[in-house]
């Protein structure tokens, strides 16, 4: 097949086009000239930026497009205009945060979608986004899956990824835990233990999507896991497994937690409460991807590679972690936690 991936040379784009090339695709890349230095000779890049500058993908035709980066319909639009009847399929990966109700477990690709409430989604940039501190991100992914399904009716594949993880994850919301696990002594852990966590491997979800390519599958498909539950202290004790640590773990509920102001999610990591509204965040179905074949590597394997990955970067990124708690602020909390029965 002839794939052209929209922004190929990040996170997930890079293990999509390996995973494509060792299956006999032609892959081209399409992204403004900041490519990775590996990236294999065989794939054909073009040049250019979704803001306006689209020329080189006119007049050329593929098999399937994939849009990995994108969260405004704009950039949608614009790239649907050039490439509607020049590519048979439209790959757009969302996030499962689309969804407006977070408090039911179990919400499968039918559950109601978030809103977008302002003037003109189309009129949305990158700076706006970021000055609403992330609040328009999920309404414009709605957005988006909209306007890929406008220009390309049945002909559109949707993929609705949980909390990507694994190496080459900037993010550092997965990588936190390991790292601080390997450390040692006293850790910060959030919630109760039997609390669920849901992520993906960034390998299994590249190679995923390449397989549902093959199969000419359309629709839409919530992308987590792993295949069967798993909690938070089933993460946190398989990181020191894995590590080798002394980690002790102190389980500190989600109202103390609220007290202290130290947020799930940013200062805790992959862990969201399992109650009140956001009951169901990490518990979102994922029936209809494993009927279509969804696979994982083992947990290990993800936070080994995870792990490798980190140590290969420079001492001061990974002295300065852009997810998770702290060392000071950790010992404060843990202090107040302890001195609490103490008052």
């Amino acid at each position: 097949m002839k794939i052209l991936i929209l922004g190929g040379t990040g996170f997930i784009g890079s293990f999509q086009v390996r995973y494509a090339l060792s299956r006999g695709h032609e892959v081209t890349v399409f992204n403004r000239g900041k490519s990775q230095p590996d990236t294999p000779p065989e794939v054909e890049q073009l040049i250019g930026d979704r803001n306006g500058q689209l020329d080189a993908l006119k007049a050329r035709k593929w098999d399937v497009v994939i849009d990995n980066p994108t969260t405004l319909p704009v950039w949608v639009r614009d790239a649907a205009r050039i490439l509607k009847g020049n590519v048979e399929r439209y790959l757009f990966i969302s996030t499962i945060s689309v969804y407006s109700d977070k408090s039911r477990p179990g919400i499968d690709e039918n559950g109601p979608l978030v809103k977008y409430q302002g003037a003109d989604a189309f009129s949305e940039t990158p700076e706006t986004l970021l000055a609403s501190n992330r609040a328009l991100y999920s309404p414009l992914k709605v957005a988006s899956e909209r306007e890929v399904e406008k220009w390309f009716p049945e002909q559109a594949l949707i993929i609705r990824p949980g909390l990507i993880v694994g190496p080459g994850d900037e993010t550092d919301r997965f990588t936190y835990w390991p790292l601080r696990v390997a450390r040692g002594g006293e850790v910060l852990a959030p919630g109760e233990a039997s609390d669920p966590v849901q992520f993906i491997d960034v390998r299994d979800l590249a190679e995923w999507t390449i397989r549902m390519v093959e199969q000419d599958a359309t629709g839409i498909y919530n992308a987590t896991g792993p295949k069967e539950k798993f909690t938070i202290g089933e993460m946190l004790e398989g990181f020191r497994q894995v590590t080798n640590s002394d980690a002790q773990f102190t389980w500190v509920n989600a109202e103390f937690l609220g007290s202290e102001k130290v947020w799930a999610w940013s200062d805790m990591p992959v862990w969201m409460p399992a109650q009140g509204e956001v009951a169901g965040f990490c518990q979102v179905s994922i029936q209809k991807a494993l009927g279509n074949g969804l696979t994982f590597r083992s947990f290990s394997d993800t936070t080994q590679a995870t792990l490798e990955w980190m140590r290969q970067q420079l001492p001061e990124r990974q002295a300065n972690l852009k997810a998770g708690i702290t060392a000071e602020r950790e010992a404060e909390v843990l202090a107040a936690w302890h001195g609490r029965s103490r008052k």
